[in-house]
């Protein structure tokens, strides 16, 4: 009994049949599920369900039925899946912001576009919508092959004839195994177009079919930014296009307002509305005070009400970067190619469909011709039967039985069966001459019909003719407006001429919050006393860049991972004198974990001109500014950084600077910053200064003579030291000894030269701030340990430390002092924020 059992176990490998079973299964959910066949751009799914109507049929004249029951009869006989999926599929079919041209038309709630579900399909009901009735057309006239259903009880269409290009106007997504599919949708009338275009002339190229198709079409309209992705997908079959909302800016009592119209494709609104509310209560998005969605059957309207001193463009523009307002949409034209998967560019989608409609009308044509030819054979026994009337009925009337007088026929006047058959089916009424001319007439319009049948599958030419005609006709029937706009530029260029020129002063914290403010309002002022605190910061906040520039100027933004963003002055928000700006990251695409390291203002990128660069393992690189003078929106690389090296710090320079690099053991090195050659802004750099284990840069300055070299300790300990003991040695040494570096004070965090006018700002790692006066910090030599300037608990450390020019800082305490009061009420409006913002 156990050799028996024994001899019905097959061995196999498993790790063959793992391969043959996996690839089994992919290709069945490729062909099978979730790729579109290139002729009707359909799935097997969506085919199914518009087979299943048509044959019930729910078609646009009739009313309307039951979804269940659609579901039912789809998986009962052709998709044998859960009802939840066809459903699904069924309703997307239905909804006016996922179908760019609805194939079904649904009645009752069919889902939304905030994200709603569609009500249970035993209550939605549904019919098959005009435009879908041009896909099944001529189904039944032999235009396209058959094959069973999953248990050959039925038989089911391979595709259907698909009167116009579906692939394209309504678009397809999928994910099958190790490959996707997402094709947009396009505007009817363009991708008509296109085809004529194509069975014009055969040789057109890409470029020349986007004259007529000249992008994508969404059912949700928006906008698409730029053409270079839409010629790439198109030329390749692979490319990405940027979506952007439709919005628009309202000035309403002196306080502006943002609308928006229109959403890119497949965003849901709600999450969007969601993800704005989230932003403001996050505080990642400064100038919004109300949100409200008054979209309503006439059309979309979501309102944005900003702050009265929020620059609407700039927080426009941070929306954009933030939320779904602003997505991309990938392209792959990926397809079903005689039951493969092909990546298609723009015209191989055409051709394939255009073999197709030529195959459809080839098939519909000999259909018709042998219906013609059938019916013509009949005809012609009938007009035997005529011409021999009377020997006909004595025939007929002297048989027994019908068989008889049917081979009677068919002998005596060489008939055949089928003519035999319809002579003796033939009504007396038949006999009259009226009768008899119209079977003389119909014959002679057949024999017409049939020649003009044969003609055209003589001739490619007469079918591309009846293809271009009836393409043209659904185009006349089912066009409408494109929706979707294609602006000409990826980027959104301000119009510099209609801002006015104007000397203006920055202010960046040490949290990142930047604003702006114009100089003319302090330029006339009396010095005087410190003012009013002039900056609206947090307790644990204070300002650590501040400098003047003009609003057309450009501020170049360096970051720890060696990237550089351009700003325009203009470009940073105007806010008042109790404002505390905006994060820094609303204006530029810094990444998670990238921060500011220095800001430079240029007002001419001049070959006379340098930018020298520092890393924290003291690579130094020197390079002309006039290389950084265009700047994309996302950055540019300023530096390649090595391992985990980040960029300490970057200066503008005349080229004739000595720079000063102090390091966290104590070590500083002074040399010409003409010991480092010019390199080029994508260049490594070279040895600035040599560290020792477990040592980095922890500071950087230009020499100034008659300053003072600062340090300050993790411990709090600090000192000045005249910058004449720092002798000048070559680039690349170990340099010299800065301070003492005991037990008692620490490391260092910080090098600086200063001045007596200069005030620093010390931070530790919980957040506290003491401010010291340079001119009360005692003087004493390099190899010192320096006095307490700051005293830290245990396990506290010193984290960094910020000079402070105090001339300029009055300056600009003193402008904002004298601000209009105009500034009061924006501050209330701040208030108010924050205090929503914290319940």
């Amino acid at each position: 009994m156990a050799e028996q059992d024994q001899s019905k176990v097959k061995p196999i490998n498993i790790s063959q049949e793992m391969k043959e079973s996996f690839m089994d299964y992919a290709m069945s959910v490729i062909v099978s599920r979730a790729l579109p066949d290139v002729r009707d751009g359909l799935k097997p799914v969506h085919r199914r369900i518009l087979f299943a109507m048509n044959e019930l049929g729910m078609t646009p004249d009739k009313a309307y039925k039951k979804s269940a029951r659609i579901v039912g009869e789809v998986i009962g006989k052709y998709h044998p899946h859960g009802d939840s999926a066809v459903y699904e599929t069924m309703v997307r079919m239905a909804q006016d912001f996922s179908f760019r041209y609805m194939l079904i038309d649904g009645h009752g709630n069919f889902g939304s576009v905030d994200g709603d579900a569609a009500a249970a399909m035993r209550y939605t009901e549904a019919k098959m919508s005009k435009i879908s009735m041009e896909l099944v057309r001529d189904i039944n006239k032999d235009t396209i092959d058959y094959t069973d259903n999953y248990d050959g009880s039925e038989r089911e269409p391979v595709v259907l004839p698909a009167r116009f290009p579906n692939l394209l106007v309504n678009g397809a997504s999928g994910i099958a195994v190790g490959m996707a599919t997402n094709i947009p949708p396009h505007q009817l009338g363009e991708v008509v177009d296109g085809v004529l275009a194509l069975s014009h002339n055969p040789e057109i190229t890409v470029e020349e079919l986007m004259e007529y198709i000249p992008g994508p079409d969404f059912p949700t309209g928006a906008e698409i930014l730029g053409r270079s992705g839409i010629r790439r997908a198109y030329q390749t079959g692979r490319g990405s296009i940027t979506l952007r909302a439709k919005t628009a800016i309202e000035e309403q009592n002196g306080k502006s307002r943002i609308l928006v119209h229109e959403l890119p494709y497949q965003v849901n609104k709600a999450k969007l509305i969601e993800k704005i509310a989230e932003l403001v209560r996050d505080k990642k998005i400064d100038g919004i005070t109300d949100l409200r969605d008054e979209s309503d059957r006439n059309g979309m309207r979501i309102v944005i009400e900003l702050r009265r001193d929020a620059n609407a463009n700039v927080l426009l523009n941070n929306l954009y970067k933030q939320t779904a307002l602003q997505s991309s949409f990938g392209i792959n034209l990926l397809a079903l190619v005689k039951g493969h998967p092909q990546v298609l560019n723009l015209k191989q989608c055409l051709e394939y469909y255009l073999e197709h409609q030529i195959e459809v009308i080839r098939r519909r044509t000999a259909f018709e011709l042998r219906k013609a030819e059938a019916r013509a054979h009949i005809l012609e026994g009938l007009r035997i039967a005529l011409d021999h009337l009377d020997e006909v009925i004595s025939l007929i009337r002297s048989s027994q039985t019908t068989e008889i007088a049917r081979n009677g026929l068919m002998e005596r006047f060489s008939l055949s069966y089928e003519q035999a058959q319809a002579i003796l089916d033939m009504r007396l009424q038949r006999l009259t001459g009226l009768e008899r001319d119209k079977i003389e007439n119909e014959y002679k319009e057949l024999m017409e019909r049939i020649a003009e049948l044969k003609a055209i599958l003589a001739d490619e030419e007469k079918v591309l003719e009846i293809i271009r005609e009836e393409l043209t006709a659904i185009k006349e029937k089912f066009n409408d407006e494109r929706r979707t706009v294609i602006s000409m530029s990826e980027d959104h260029l301000e119009d510099e001429d209609l801002i006015p020129r104007q000397n203006i002063v920055v202010t960046i914290t040490h949290h990142g919050y930047i604003k702006r403010m114009p100089i003319s309002t302090y330029r006339s002022q009396k010095r005087g006393g410190k003012g009013i605190q002039g900056m609206g910061t947090n307790d644990n906040d204070f300002v650590q860049h501040l400098f003047t520039t003009n609003s057309h100027h450009t501020i170049l933004f360096f970051t720890n991972k060696g990237k550089v963003y351009r700003l325009k002055g203009y470009e940073v928000p105007d806010l008042g004198r109790t404002a505390k700006g905006i994060p820094i990251i609303n204006l530029l695409q810094i990444e998670p974990g990238e921060y500011i390291s220095t800001v430079i203002p240029i007002e001419e990128f001049r070959d006379d001109a340098y930018l020298f660069f520092l890393t924290n393992q003291g690579v130094a690189k020197r390079t002309e500014l006039s290389s950084f003078a265009n700047i994309r929106r996302g950055g540019l690389f300023a530096i390649s950084l090595r391992d985990e090296d980040e960029l300490h710090g970057v200066r503008l320079t005349d080229g004739n600077q000595e720079i000063i690099i102090g390091t966290r053991q104590g070590m500083s090195i002074r040399f010409h910053e003409q010991d480092v050659r010019l390199m080029g802004r994508t260049a490594a750099g070279v040895r600035g200064i040599t560290l020792g284990d477990d040592d980095c840069v922890v500071g950087m300055d230009m020499v100034v003579e008659g300053h003072d070299v600062l340090i300050v300790t993790k411990k709090g300990y600090g000192k000045r030291t005249p910058i004449e003991e720092y002798r000048i040695q070559n680039r690349g040494g170990k340099g010299i000894k800065t301070c003492n570096i005991t037990e008692k004070n620490g490391p260092l965090v910080s090098l600086k030269v200063v001045s007596a006018d200069h005030d620093i700002m010390i931070i530790t790692a919980s957040g506290v701030i003491i401010r010291t006066q340079v001119e009360g910090i005692s003087t004493t030599g390099r190899n010192t340990q320096g006095v307490m300037l700051i005293r830290v608990d245990e396990g506290e450390e010193v984290a960094t430390v910020a000079r402070v020019d105090i001339e300029d800082e009055e300056d600009v305490e003193e402008a904002e002092a004298d601000q209009p009061e105009e500034n009061e009420e924006v501050a209330k409006v701040e208030e108010g924020i924050e205090e929503d913002g914290n319940e």
